[in-house]
């Protein structure tokens, strides 16, 4: 995956309920990296409305949540704009400039094949608890673990380095874990955790606890598909699930990637 140096965090927003959650998580994770904040709803006119009062509301929506980020974490350089197109095609295309998207909902084609981490937040506040990472022995998992280590740095914590067996914690759960571990550059802060059980109700239950979970899809997975732990993961988890996928390659294309057209907001 390669984000660039200077990307912003993007975070969605269509005025639902989770909105307001994804625009805290999106404007703490801006500041902790000194990144800008870019606030987009993807506007589609379906002429169930007249188009100018249409706009308008999705402009009121923007600076709404402009003002929900600057209001929640002072300091943050928010910045809305709405962008004409259809939410998955307008996130895709942010995704190839962004270091971080935030949603608040399961936009399934997004989490599948963004360019760069993509978090899913539903719950209406931020909670609190260590930065998890969900670990399944295979080389997709990596990217999330680095991630959620750099993530736990910069917030001041260990990372909590999880991996679920099946058939009770035992030496092949410390094999895994310390495969893992070996891939981390430095010596960041670890907790090892082993759990039992299905690997999808497991992290889920985990979540209950934590303040932020990181996994990557599953390498086996059909193309744009994230694999069935992952989905069921992000679908139910209590805290934001970040999924993190492995570097692009330079050829990879994917529908919508051309760059997008940043309009300015409309006048109310």
């Amino acid at each position: 995956m390669q984000i660039p140096p200077e990307g912003p965090v993007v975070v969605g927003i269509g005025r639902t309920p989770a909105d307001a959650a994804a625009v805290r998580l999106a404007a703490r994770e801006a500041v902790s990296r000194g990144r800008m904040l870019q606030v987009v709803h993807a506007f589609t006119w379906h002429g169930d409305t007249g188009y100018p009062p249409a706009r308008r509301l999705a402009s009121h929506a923007v600076q709404e949540a402009v003002a929900t980020a600057q209001r929640c974490t002072p300091g943050v350089d928010a910045r809305g704009q709405i962008v004409d197109g259809p939410p998955e095609r307008v996130l895709l295309r942010l995704s190839r400039r962004a270091v971080l998207l935030v949603v608040g909902g399961p936009l399934t084609e997004v989490l599948a094949r963004a360019w760069c981490p993509v978090a899913v937040t539903r719950a209406h506040h931020t909670p609190s608890g260590p930065v998890l990472a969900a670990v399944d022995g295979s080389p997709g998992s990596l990217p999330a673990l680095r991630f959620a280590a750099e993530t736990a740095a910069r917030r001041g914590g260990p990372v909590h380095v999880v991996h679920v067996v099946t058939g009770g914690p035992g030496a092949d759960g410390d094999r895994v874990l310390d495969e893992a571990l070996s891939c981390l550059g430095g010596t960041p802060a670890v907790c090892r955790r082993i759990l039992a059980g299905d690997p999808a109700s497991a992290l889920v239950n985990a979540s209950r606890r934590a303040g932020l979970l990181a996994l990557g899809p599953r390498a086996t997975a059909p193309a744009g598909r994230l694999g069935t732990v992952a989905e069921e993961v992000l679908r139910r988890s209590a805290c934001p699930a970040v999924v993190v996928h492995g570097r692009r390659s330079a050829g990879f294309r994917k529908p919508g990637d051309d760059t997008p057209v940043l309009l300015p907001l409309a006048h109310t």
